[in-house]
């Protein structure tokens, strides 16, 4: 781990880079390195890289707003980060905040559902984001032909043709013809129309909706929880935002897409981009060579020829503290996590079942973990960091902790766990 200002045993200063496990990007101390049996599987990077850990932080915090003031709209944020995840909506408009502290809930809800200006559907792993809808036709055909072929591939263990699973996504949208329904409503008014065979399947996946999601015809309307519905994204969406209204070739889309990780979680791997998006690492690796123009490679980092200059010319002298909430973006990127985060500390951030914990982030690392308890009266928030920091960082901590008190308009109860 690279010391951050006011950390304990901030005389460490030597560092180096290397790639802590086969195709993830990382950053160690040079007397911190790994094991011997993990070093015979890294690829280390010379010190003569043109680009030091710190600009690498700096450079990720700016293109995710966390270190500029200037205020970006919640569109431009979710534009800039390729989409906040929504798995759990107020986790989602915590991120937008901790960017722009002008961004409230309502104000992410009526951008999902009043001017439509977000999209709200699974993409990336699988998980439910928050797009620009300008730029849902692009998410849709990058991401269409690899999870389609991943849902058919399971249906077909139940013996479900492709006309058959095309059959069933007809009737999905015929049962939406009349307006956003939740998933129980569509799932008993279809049932009763389908043969056994898609009944056994339909009892053992957790969404029949999923192939009309993964095709861009429908996407999630107002309601969260059991209540979620779905609606058919030509009676939501303008015709600019429809994908059948906007055509675009599935690997032109991949290779945006690609591009826009890059800028905004560059420098990284063709493993931490196949990570990212769930696209299958053969089609990863034919994007690169129709990229090789536009990317420069540094011991397998990757990072737009553009941006370097802006890498270069990152501050590494930041004092930045933030106080992410679950989920954030930032902290999913990466196949592995030891450029941001000491390994023993990986379960108290990355936890069973997929849960991650919100975090302090420190100048770029994650520095500890944050709870929150919201009551009628107060907002309790309790931290626990993994190492000291001096009074100062305390302050700013404890300071983020305010504004977000502020945000749910309750009084602060602060304290620090031993």
């Amino acid at each position: 781990m690279f010391p951050w200002p006011e950390l304990v045993d901030s005389r460490k200063k030597n560092t180096s880079y290397s790639v802590y496990k086969k195709g993830s990007a990382t950053l160690v101390f040079a007397n911190n390195r790994p094991s011997m049996k993990k070093a015979r599987s890294s690829t280390k990077i010379s010190h003569d890289a043109p680009f030091s850990s710190e600009q690498i932080h700096a450079f990720r915090l700016r293109r995710h707003h966390l270190l500029d003031r200037s205020a970006k709209d919640l569109v431009t944020i979710c534009r800039d980060v390729c989409g906040v995840q929504a798995q759990i909506m107020s986790a989602a408009q915590l991120q937008l905040w901790a960017r722009n502290h002008a961004i409230t809930p309502d104000a992410v809800n009526d951008a999902l559902w009043k001017t439509r200006s977000l999209v709200k559907t699974s993409l990336m792993r699988q998980t439910l984001h928050l797009v620009p809808a300008d730029e849902f036709p692009l998410y849709i055909a990058a991401h269409k032909s690899a999870r389609a072929k991943a849902v058919l591939s399971i249906m077909a263990r139940c013996k479900i043709t492709r006309d058959e699973a095309d059959a069933l996504s007809a009737l999905i949208l015929e049962e939406l013809k009349a307006g956003p329904a939740p998933r129980a409503a569509i799932t008993a008014a279809v049932r009763p129309k389908v043969s056994k065979r898609l009944r056994v399947w339909m009892d053992k996946v957790w969404s029949i909706v999923r192939l009309p999601v993964i095709e861009g015809q429908v996407c999630y309307g107002p309601g969260e929880g059991n209540k979620a519905t779905f609606i058919r994204t030509e009676h939501w969406l303008p015709a600019q935002s429809r994908v059948d209204e906007v055509k675009i070739d599935a690997v032109e889309a991949q290779k945006e897409l690609f591009r826009k990780y890059l800028r905004a979680y560059g420098p990284a791997t063709l493993q931490d981009f196949a990570h990212w998006s769930l696209i299958s690492m053969a089609e990863v690796r034919a994007l690169r060579p129709l990229l090789d123009s536009e990317i420069a490679e540094h011991n397998g980092l990757l990072l737009l020829r553009e941006d370097m200059k802006a890498l270069q010319a990152a501050s590494p002298e930041m004092n930045s503290v933030h106080l992410l909430p679950y989920f954030d973006v930032y902290l999913l990127a990466h196949r592995f996590k030891e450029h941001f985060l000491k390994p023993q500390f990986y379960k108290h951030v990355y936890r069973n079942q997929g849960w991650i914990s919100p975090v302090v982030l420190i100048n770029g690392e994650i520095a500890g973990v944050w709870s929150y308890k919201p009551s009628r009266k107060t907002l309790g928030i309790e931290v626990e960091l993994f190492a000291r920091v001096g009074s100062r960082v305390r302050k700013q901590i404890k300071d983020r902790a305010g504004e977000l008190a502020d945000l749910f308009q309750c009084p602060l109860v602060f304290s620090f766990k031993d």
